[in-house]
C-alpha cells in the first residue's frame, strides 16, 4: 500500500455510500485514465452522476460531446474568470491601445459566442464555471471578469440553465453582480469559500453551496462553520478533480471516486448519519441543475 506521502499514487478506494450521489464539479479530462475508467471507479463507490466543467472554449466542447456519449454525465460551459482576461489581453503585443481594446472585445465576443452555442445543447445544464478570481488575475484583469460574468449571468438566465461560480478571493465582489444583475433562479457556488455569514446570505438568496475537499482540512474550522450555516436542502459536494483532494490524502491525485471521503466529514461535521446527508445532497444536485 502506498505511503500517504506518496504523492503521485492515487488515493485508495473508500468504502462504498450506500445511498448514490453525484459530483457536482469535477474536470474528467485533467485526471488520469479514460472517462469510462474514471466513471467506472467512481460508481463502484455511489457516485453515479457528475458533472463535467469546462473552462475555456475547447474544454466546453469537451464537456459537452462527454455529456452528449454518456447518460450520467451532465456539462457546464463556459469561460473562466481567468480565461476572460487572457483571451482580452492576449495576441495584443505592439498593439496601440485602441487596437488592443477592439481586437480583445472581438476575441471574447467570439469566445463567449461559442459558450453560448454551447449552453443552448440539451445535455448542457449549466453555465460555469463563471464569476470573479482575484488571486490569478491583476487588476487589469478585474473589469474583463465582471463583463465576462454578466454575459455569463444573462447566458444561464437566458437558456434556462444553472450558473456555476468560481469565487476565489472576491466574495464581496461576486455577490454585488450577482445582486445587479439578478442571479438565476438555480446559481451554485462551487468549491464555497467564504464564512458563515456569506453563507447566511446565499441561504437567504436561495444559492446552493458546494463544499469540496478543503472542508476536511484540520486548519478550515471557519469553512465547517459555514457548513454549519446552510440549509441542508442547499447543501452540494463536488471534488474539483483532480485538484483539492480530501484529507487524509492532500496533495495527491483527485477523482470523482473520493466523494464519499468528503461527504463522511460532512456528515460528522453536521452531526448527521452519512445516509442522511447522501440523499439530501442527492435530491439537492438535481434539483440545482434540473435533472
Amino acid at each position: 500500500m502506498a505511503k500517504d506521502d506518496d504523492r503521485s499514487t492515487p488515493p485508495p478506494l473508500p468504502e462504498p455510500l450506500a445511498v448514490a450521489v453525484a459530483d457536482s464539479h469535477t474536470h474528467l479530462d485533467m485526471q488520469s485514465g479514460t472517462p469510462a475508467e474514471g466513471l467506472a471507479k467512481a460508481a463502484s463507490v455511489g457516485v453515479t452522476t457528475v458533472v463535467q466543467v469546462g473552462c475555456d472554449v475547447p474544454g466546453s466542447r469537451w464537456a459537452a460531446e462527454l455529456a452528449a456519449r454518456y447518460e450520467q454525465v451532465h456539462a457546464a460551459v463556459a469561460l473562466h474568470p481567468n480565461e476572460a482576461p487572457r483571451i482580452f489581453l492576449g495576441d495584443a503585443d505592439g498593439w496601440s491601445g485602441q487596437q488592443r481594446k477592439a481586437g480583445g472585445a472581438a476575441a471574447l465576443d467570439e469566445a463567449l459566442a461559442e459558450i453560448d452555442r454551447l449552453a443552448a445543447l440539451p445535455q448542457v445544464l449549466a453555465v460555469g464555471e463563471t464569476g470573479l478570481d482575484y488571486f490569478r488575475t491583476g487588476p487589469e484583469g478585474v473589469e474583463i471578469q465582471k463583463e465576462s460574468f454578466r454575459r455569463h449571468i444573462e447566458m444561464a438566465k437566458r437558456h434556462g440553465k444553472a450558473l456555476v461560480i468560481h469565487d476565489r478571493d472576491a466574495h464581496e465582489d461576486v455577490i454585488a453582480v450577482l445582486l445587479e444583475e439578478g442571479a438565476p433562479e438555480r446559481t451554485v457556488f462551487h468549491c464555497y469559500s467564504g464564512d458563515a455569514e456569506m453563507a447566511a446570505v446565499c441561504a437567504e438568496h436561495g444559492w446552493y453551496l458546494s463544499f469540496a475537499g478543503p472542508v476536511t482540512f484540520k486548519a478550515n474550522q471557519p469553512l465547517r462553520d459555514a457548513l454549519l450555516a446552510t440549509p441542508l436542502d442547499r447543501i452540494l459536494v463536488e471534488t474539483d478533480a483532480p485538484f483539492l483532494t480530501p484529507h487524509p490524502y492532500r496533495g495527491r491525485p483527485n477523482a470523482p471516486y473520493l466523494i464519499p471521503v468528503t461527504v463522511r466529514s460532512m456528515a460528522a461535521t453536521l452531526g448527521l448519519h452519512e445516509d442522511e446527508l447522501a440523499a439530501a445532497v442527492a435530491a439537492n444536485t438535481a434539483r440545482a441543475f434540473g435533472y
